[in-house]
């Protein structure tokens, strides 16, 4: 298959199952590629060894927190191209600008709106709609 057709791939970095089952649904249903960890500590190198498009980042998880997966992603050069998607159920202001600032590409808060999610994936992926 050539790269132009390779679908996107997705990485949910999520502790709530709740949750990674409605992300799972949506970004199924959008026709990604996707797979999951559930814990921070795991997050590093599942994204140095499949490489996604996109990574859907819990700020709030066990161990790791999503702000130094994303400073880690960030600090590592062969990862540049990795597009990082935080999720917090704080949203506050302080938060989204701390994330912004670690090199995160968005940020939505939870509970979001799955249009608001799939409209964020799709402009991050650059797939306009």
């Amino acid at each position: 298959m050539a790269d132009g057709a390779r679908k996107r791939r997705i990485l949910v970095v999520e502790d709530e199952d709740n949750i990674a089952i409605a992300l799972d649904y949506l970004i199924t249903r959008e026709g990604y590629e996707h797979d999951r960890v559930a814990s921070g500590a795991e997050a590093l190198g599942r994204i140095r060894s499949t490489h996604p498009d996109l990574v859907l980042l819990d700020v709030m998880l066990p161990e790791v927190s999503g702000y130094e997966i994303c400073q880690g992603v960030r600090l590592d050069p062969t990862l540049a191209d990795v597009k990082i998607l935080m999720m917090t159920a704080r949203g506050s202001a302080i938060e989204r600008k701390k994330g912004l600032a670690l090199g995160a590409d968005g940020f939505i808060s939870k509970p979001f709106e799955l249009k608001a999610l799939r409209e964020e994936v799709r402009r991050l992926l650059g797939e306009g709609g």
